[in-house]
C-alpha cells in the first residue's frame, strides 16, 4: 500500500517554521544590561551583565566592556564576578576573564558605577570570547528602522532626579601616586649629602670603617717608617763592620 505524500504546501509551511526558529534561536544569544536604579546621574548604581553563551562546544572566557561617553575608568569598580574570574580596568573600559565557562554556561557579572551619566541610554559595546578563539561582537547600534545583527548592549534610563548634579571627576590611582610621589620644587632633598660633610662611613657594628683618603695616609706613614727603619739599620750594620774592621787593624 503506497503511503499518502504530504502536500507540498505543508513541508514549505515545516521549512518555513523551521527557519524562524532558528532565526529566533540565533537572535537570543546576546549581552543584557541591567540596573535597579535606571536613572540618569544615579550614585553607586550596581549594573548587571549577562552574556549568554551561544556555542554548544566552547565555553566563554572574557568579557571586554567600552566605556560610553561620560564615564572614566576610575567610575567603575568590580562588584561580582563568576568564580576564579578577574576584573582588570583598562584605558576605554575594563575586561572580565578567567577560566572557561561551560559551553551554553551564561558569563554573568557586575560592576558599581560612580554615577550614571545624564542622558536617556548608555550603550556598553562588548566583545565576548570562547575558548575556541571565536569572539561574538556585540558593538552594533540600529541603524534607521533596521535592527541591529549583534546589537550592543542598552542601559535606558529614566530622567534624572529633581537636584541631582554632576559629581566632580574621579582622581585616577596613577595620577594620585605621582602626585604624592613628585618632590617639592622649593624644599631641599633631606637624603642630599651635604657638601661640607665628611664621608663616614660604618659596619654593621657600628664601627667606623677608613675612607679611602685615609687608608691611603696610613699606607704612607707605614712604607716611610719602614723605609726609615732600613736607613737605619743600613747605617748601623755599616758603622758595626767599620768598627769592626778598625779592631782587626
Amino acid at each position: 500500500m503506497q503511503r499518502p505524500r504530504a502536500p507540498r504546501h505543508a513541508l514549505t509551511a515545516l521549512l518555513t517554521a523551521g527557519m524562524l526558529l532558528g532565526a529566533a534561536g540565533g537572535a537570543a544569544a546576546h549581552v543584557e544590561v541591567n540596573t535597579s536604579t535606571a536613572q540618569a546621574l544615579s550614585v553607586d548604581a550596581t549594573v548587571t551583565f549577562s552574556a549568554e553563551g551561544e556555542s554548544s562546544t566552547a565555553g566563554i572566557t572574557d568579557l571586554k566592556v567600552t566605556l560610553p561617553a561620560g564615564l572614566a575608568p576610575a567610575d567603575i569598580t568590580s562588584v561580582k564576578t563568576p568564580d576564579g574570574w578577574a576584573f582588570t580596568p583598562t584605558a576605554d573600559g575594563w575586561t572580565v576573564a578567567g577560566p572557561a565557562l561551560a559551553p551554553g554556561a551564561a558569563a554573568e557579572f557586575s560592576v558599581k558605577v560612580r554615577q550614571l551619566p545624564a542622558a536617556t541610554s548608555v550603550v556598553f559595546k562588548t566583545l565576548v570570547d570562547y575558548s575556541d578563539g571565536h569572539t561574538d561582537r556585540w558593538i552594533e547600534l540600529p541603524q534607521g528602522d533596521s535592527k541591529p545583527e549583534h546589537p550592543a548592549p542598552v542601559l535606558a534610563l529614566r530622567p534624572a532626579a529633581a537636584g541631582a548634579t554632576p559629581l566632580p571627576a574621579a582622581a585616577t590611582p596613577s595620577a594620585a601616586a605621582s602626585d604624592s610621589a613628585a618632590p617639592s620644587a622649593t624644599a631641599p632633598s633631606a637624603t642630599a649629602p651635604s657638601s661640607a660633610a665628611p664621608s663616614v662611613s660604618v659596619t654593621a657594628s657600628g664601627t667606623p670603617v677608613a675612607s679611602e683618603k685615609d687608608t691611603e695616609s696610613i699606607t704612607t706613614i707605614v712604607l716611610g717608617g719602614l723605609a726609615a727603619v732600613v736607613v737605619l739599620g743600613t747605617l748601623i750594620a755599616f758603622a758595626v763592620r767599620r768598627r769592626s774592621s778598625r779592631r782587626d787593624k
